[in-house]
Formats: C-alpha cells, structure tokens, sequence
C-alpha cells in the first residue's frame, strides 16, 4: 500500500503539473485571441504530438514531454528585411557562421507565420503585447492564490486548540519523562481539568487558542488564576495555581495540561498573503539559482547535504509528493502536503517565467516594453517611428539560455536521483 501511495502521490503531481501548464498557455491563448493575434497551435508538452484536433484555426493538443508548453502566434517578429534575404540567399551555405544561420532560420520561421492579413503579434500596441506575455505567469500565480486558499480556508492549519487533550498526572521532576511517587500531583489535575474541557478564558483573559493560553499560564508561576472552562455545554470555573519550574534561568508556570490539534480555517485572504510570501521566498532562490545550482553540484559529487531550501527538478518535486502521499499520516494531513507542493509549483514557474530573458515570458515582456520606450522617445523627440525590435538578433543569446537551462535541469535531475531531498 505504500509504494502505491508513493506511485499515486507522483501521478497527482504531474496531472497537477500538467494542470499548471495548461492554465499557464491559456493565460497567453485568452488576450491573444481576444486581441485577434491568430493563434495556429495551443500544445500542452513538447516533441512527439500524442493527440490533437483542430477547432477553428487553433490546433490544440498533447505532446510526449509534459514539461512546459506553448502557443504559436503569428508574426511574434516583424518580417525579415528584404535586404537581408538577398544576402542570405546570396551567401554560400559553407561561410555562414553557426549563429548566423540560426538567426536566418528563426526570420524564416517568423515570416512563415505573418498571413496576408495584420493579425500578428508584433504590431499589437505594446500593453497589449505585455498583457498576452504577462497572462501565463499571472494564471500560474491565480492558481497558487487558489490553491493556498483551499488549503488555510478550506482545510486549515494545525493549530493546537483550547480543546483539553489529556491532564499530567504529576509535575515531573526536571529532565524527567514520567512521573515518580514522590512527583507532586500536577496542578491541572488538582484545579479539576478534565479531558474534553475547553479553555474560555484564562485570568479574566479570553482565549482563542492554547497559544495564548498557555503564555498566560506560563507568566504567572506560582499565582493562583482563575480560568473558565466549558464542559458539558456548561460553563465552570476554576481556580488553577501553576507550578513553578526554571526554564534558562526564569520562572516559568507549569498547568500538566496538552491540548487538542486541529485544523483551524484561516481567513479567506490568508491564501493570498500566503502566495505573496511564497513568492518573496522563491524569488530568492531564483536571484542565487546559478550558486545554488552550483551547491547541488558540488554536493552531487562530495556526498554533502543538500541545502533543503534548494532548487528541486521535476524528479525532486515528485519524489517529494511520493513521500508526502506515502506518510503515516491522516489522509488530511496527505492531502494538505500535496496542495501546498503544488501550489510552490505554481509560485516557482510565476516568478521563473517572469526572468527578463528569452525564450521565457520576462524575455518576450522585455523586448515589448524596449520598443515601447524607443517609440516614446522618438515622439517626445518628433522623430520618424522607429522599426520594431527585431528579437530575431538575440536568438544567439537565447540559444545560450536554453543550453545553461538545459545544464542546470540536468544537474537538479541527476542531483534529485543520487542525492534527492527528503521530507523525512
């Protein structure tokens, strides 16, 4: 039963993630279509086409590796100069440079897509162009609210309620763990506390959790309090003096009192507040990722232990779900573990995507909002429009991008094989 957990536990992670990556190019799909940008695949994986049926003039499908996604809009690129083409055709194919070709070949693919008509990418004014880039990341970011919300509003947080579980026997003596004969009767036990009572107040104090309770108990060593209980739908008080026992040097009060744990729903902002956290903390691993990448390199081949707030690759993330789904745990407590992986699934591809450079959305955002300023600059200035930016010209660089995104999933991958992070 407990590999098939491990098994299910994955299964839920990468359906999860599949999820992710759908809700991802359909945050891209919607503006783009609703800004009549013509939209000729919506691909949820890459290489091997599995499946797909083509509704309108959108081809939609799945591929063999669910590892991202894309759309394919019309002319993401203005058209290659003409000029240029002459030379390029011109050029024999043994003296074109390795970058050179690539740059040719990413014109030649753009100018494929451009139609007869002017529903391309390109000319759309530049908000419209950040709305379409920005809209993937933001739904990631949607679905992580969402996700958070179901888990501290829906389900809740552990909380250690006012709820009585059990009242010590005796105050044990000090480092001990059981009670001896000549151990003193504890004073919950003698004030009269009960399994099942619930803690109203504590010295005039209201309480709404043990928390608070138990800090005022603990300030007042020694001091007889009365504290109000409901037991039975009635309403007792009674009258607790708590021990005193030295903890580093203070007089602390001790009852004999453990409490019940439960899940207490949060507001329904706390999700929200709760992404927002997420997304400072993910942030920055994200601005160290080539030194913590680098950390799980090292440790990969001295054996050391990983930094558990490191990076993880889909491998990690799954052998994590595996071990959170297979843990002697309530299934609630399952359950919770899985939204909130997957809900740092959603905040990590937000803020990764957000990274200013191609091919990924921060890159294409980048590019829009620097033709935008080279267009305000030439109105302020009354100068001619300039040409749009040809990021045809950094294909060079985003082919440097993918190779170091590429090395870095690597190393994650093998890392997360040989030496993965564990929750136990």
């Amino acid at each position: 039963m407990t590999v098939i957990a491990f098994v299910i536990g994955i299964v839920v992670l990468v359906v999860g993630l599949a999820v992710s990556i759908a809700v991802h190019e359909l945050g891209h799909l919607a503006p783009a279509k609703a800004f009549g940008v013509r939209v000729g695949q919506y691909m949820i994986g890459f290489g091997p086409t599995l499946w797909s049926r083509r509704k309108g003039e959108t081809e939609y499908g799945f591929k063999a590796l669910p590892l991202g996604g894309y759309i394919s809009m019309a002319g993401m690129y203005p058209p290659s100069p003409a000029e240029r083409e002459r030379e390029a055709a011109a050029k024999p194919a043994r003296k074109t440079r390795f970058f050179s070709t690539m740059v040719q070949e990413a014109r030649m693919a753009n100018d494929e897509t451009l139609g007869d008509d002017n529903r391309v990418f390109y000319k759309l004014p530049v908000w419209k162009r950040v709305v379409v880039m920005l809209g993937g990341p933001f739904m990631n970011l949607v679905m992580a609210v969402l996700l958070l919300t179901i888990l501290y509003s829906g389900i809740g947080v552990q909380t250690a309620t006012t709820t009585v579980a059990s009242v010590s026997a005796c105050v044990p003596a000090e480092g001990a763990s059981e009670c001896a004969a000549t151990d003193p009767v504890a004073p919950a036990g003698a004030a009269g506390f009960e399994a099942g009572d619930v803690i109203l107040s504590v010295d005039g104090t209201s309480v709404t959790d043990f928390a608070e309770a138990s800090a005022i108990i603990q300030d007042s060593p020694g001091r007889a309090v009365a504290v109000v209980v409901e037991r039975d739908g009635a309403t007792q008080t009674l009258t607790l003096t708590p021990a005193v026992r030295e903890v580093d040097g203070e007089e602390v009060g001790f009852a004999g009192i453990t409490s019940q744990v439960d899940y207490v729903r949060q507001p329904v902002w706390t999700g929200a507040a709760a992404a927002v956290e997420n997304t400072g903390a993910v942030i920055g691993v994200v601005a160290q990722l080539p030194v913590k990448v680098y950390d799980t390199a090292v440790s990969l081949f001295t054996g050391a232990d990983r930094d558990p707030d490191g990076p993880l690759s889909i491998v990690g993330a799954g052998v994590i779900a595996g071990e959170v789904a297979s843990a002697d745990a309530p299934i609630l407590n399952r359950v919770a573990g899985i939204i909130q992986l997957l809900a740092s699934l959603n905040i990590a591809l937000f803020v990764f995507n957000l990274i200013p450079l191609l091919p990924l959305d921060g890159g294409h955002i980048a590019v829009a909002l620097w033709d935008g300023i080279k267009k305000t600059w030439a109105k302020l200035f009354a100068r001619p429009a300039p040409k749009p930016v040809d990021a045809t010209k950094l294909v060079p660089v985003t082919f440097v991008v993918v190779i170091l995104l590429f090395a870095m999933g690597a190393i994650l991958i093998v890392a997360d094989l040989v030496n993965p992070l564990s929750i136990f």
